[in-house]
């Protein structure tokens, strides 16, 4: 059996990295996807729409911290690679309700990488060499920068300064230890922030876009200049799709766009394409720009200033970098949202939510 017909093992495949990655590894012709989703809240199995009927996709319902599962899921499938998306992702979230992170984060993260040193071990010699374990990661895990200051690199100081953003500081330093001590082949990415299609409502710019076509508040935190390097998810994705062609075990990627934006740039930027695409007339027959919705609102606890991504490793090493830059990412991505609006509104009226508690009840898959 050859690397190519194997299935690769992609944990968190229906959330917005996920079923990004999922899609376009079959759009390429990678070979067969073994797709594990919890489906919480972010978990949407309209992501994975468009490949409803396609055999090469096998998705299951279930938790990384469910170890039975797994490990059954590695015995039955005997993936080439592990890459793990799951992950409790929004730091809102995680400041209100931190546990739920520790579980997913860090237990989950445990429990995969046992489940994964245990079939690795098993492998055949050849096929032992070749597998990969890829972890996404995200650069919170490295803290907050001051203006002016270098990009973070991938031997930065950690510094998490959210309960999510340290317990995905923990998974990474779990995935480096295992290494260290297991010999398990596994990667590690670090990317800045994401956005494109399928991203929930919860961040910033679907948040706008579907706030801004509703006529409510587009909130913006504190005054706005916190800085952010964006990258559109497609170009994540194919930077994955490189780590695990041609990375080195026990090595950190930075994956970053090179777009540092303020998060009100980014709001306003988001608010002139809509402007533009889909204008707001009222009696007076006057345009009403959609930044005249934009409302700043108390900030939120330990909010990291600035962030931004050195992706010069994975450049020289790799081959890879972004392809897009956030102009033409982010009409992209505006278009989509603009074009897909009942899917935004079936993520948001909860009626998604009651369908897969019908179809899937307590099943487990």
């Amino acid at each position: 059996m050859t690397m190519i017909s194997k299935p690769i093992f992609v944990t968190g495949g229906a959330g917005f990295i996920g079923s990004n990655f999922v899609l376009e590894w079959l759009a390429c012709g990678k070979g067969p996807v073994v797709n594990l989703d919890k489906l919480t809240y972010a978990g949407n199995l309209a992501n994975l729409a468009n490949i409803y009927n396609d055999s090469r996709h096998t998705f299951v319902r279930g938790d990384i911290a469910d170890t039975k599962l797994v490990e059954r899921l590695f015995a039955e499938h005997r993936p080439f690679a592990v890459v793990n998306f799951a992950a409790e992702s929004h730091v809102d979230r995680s400041i209100h309700g931190p546990g739920d992170f520790i579980q997913t984060n860090i237990v989950g993260s445990f429990r995969l990488l046992e489940a994964a040193r245990a079939y690795w071990s098993g492998l055949p010699e050849g096929e032992r060499t070749s597998f990969r374990f890829l972890h996404v990661s995200t650069d919170e895990v490295y803290g907050s920068l001051e203006p002016g200051a270098p990009a973070f690199q991938e031997s930065h100081r950690y510094e998490p300064n959210s309960p999510y953003s340290a317990s995905k500081a923990a998974a990474d330093h779990l995935v480096r230890a295992y290494y260290r001590t297991y010999g398990l082949p596994v990667l590690t990415t670090n990317c800045s922030n994401n956005y494109g299609p399928y991203q929930f409502p919860e961040k910033l710019i679907p948040l706008c876009i579907h706030n801004a076509l509703a006529g409510k508040p587009l909130p913006v935190y504190g005054d706005g200049q916190q800085i952010r390097d964006w990258l559109y998810v497609a170009d994540h994705c194919s930077a994955i799709r490189r780590v695990i062609e041609a990375g080195q075990p026990g090595e950190t990627y930075n994956i970053g766009g090179y777009n540092e934006k303020t998060n009100l740039d980014v709001v306003q930027t988001v608010c002139k394409i809509l402007d533009e695409l889909k204008p707001v007339t009222y009696h007076s027959s006057r345009i009403t720009p959609y930044a005249s919705l934009i409302t700043f609102v108390k900030d939120r606890p330990g909010h990291d200033r600035r962030y931004a991504i050195d992706a010069r490793k994975i450049e020289r090493e790799l081959g890879w970098r972004p392809t897009e830059t956030f102009e033409t990412g982010i009409r992209k991505t505006v278009l989509w949202y603009l074009d897909n609006t009942n899917w935004v509104g079936n993520v948001t009226s909860g009626a998604y939510r009651e369908w897969t508690a019908k179809q899937y009840g307590d099943r487990g898959v």
